[in-house]
């Protein structure tokens, strides 16, 4: 009905039934292995299509780091005839890695450097497979890190850190281990003064369930031993 310079118009919605999901694919993973993008996808064959299920997969992806979230894209693909969807999460690689390289001046030790490397998607099993080194082995989500820190020889700090964010592969359960050493050198060429302290730590991480699965919980152990030579340790001191 066309009167003047208005218009009126009707939609007609026709519902049907609520669809299953059929498949569920991914693409645009080229450093990335697909069993770690899998493993975060929350909408799954066989079920009901739940928005909210595809809106936490989403979330899920870009809070990995390894994909712009941005150009995270779901290619929804129905069929009518049979009630179903296949589901496209289309993905795009991003750097992650990370370098520290950094300089500072502090008390007795004057000037410290610090250099760093974190590398965020790590793949130990891939050690051996070279074409998976870029420019370590990677794909697999694990994350590993070293960090040196140094002023000639009166002061040195080394790390070394390895976490396992789905350990066994089934269960999102987090294992990280840290190594660490710090050399506080106070020596004269008369005589020798020093301070060595040696640590380790061992950590165990759990997703919850209760009261919701965006809580985790996290036990640790640690370990350390104090190596002085002609020092002692000042009262107070931890």
């Amino acid at each position: 009905n066309v009167s003047g310079d208005s218009i009126d118009l009707e939609m007609r919605i026709f519902e049907g039934p609520q669809v299953t999901v059929n498949s569920v694919g991914i693409k645009g993973n080229d450093r990335t292995s697909d069993h770690v993008v899998m493993r975060e996808i929350r909408i799954l064959p066989g079920q009901k299509f739940n928005r909210s299920l595809l809106v936490r997969t989403i979330r899920e992806l870009s809070t990995l780091g390894y994909f712009d979230p941005e150009k995270i894209n779901p290619d929804l693909r129905p069929n009518f005839e049979s009630a179903t969807v296949d589901i496209i999460f289309e993905l795009e690689e991003r750097p992650n890695d990370q370098i520290e390289l950094s300089g500072g001046w502090g008390g007795f030790f004057g000037f410290v450097g610090t250099v760093g490397l974190v590398f965020n998607n790590f793949s130990i099993k891939s050690i051996g497979d070279f074409k998976k080194w870029d420019p370590l082995p990677v794909g697999d989500g694990q994350k590993l890190s070293l960090r040196v820190q140094a002023n000639g020889q009166a002061f040195q700090n080394y790390s070394f850190s390895f976490t396992e964010p789905w350990l066994g592969g089934n269960k999102p359960n987090s294992l990280s281990f840290t190594i660490y050493q710090s050399i506080q050198n106070y020596s004269t060429p008369t005589v020798e003064n020093r301070m060595d302290i040696t640590g380790v730590n061992l950590g165990l991480g759990k997703r919850l369930r209760w009261p919701d699965d965006y809580f985790s919980t996290n036990q640790s152990i640690s370990f350390q031993q104090y190596k002085l030579t002609n020092r002692q340790l000042v009262p107070g001191f931890s």
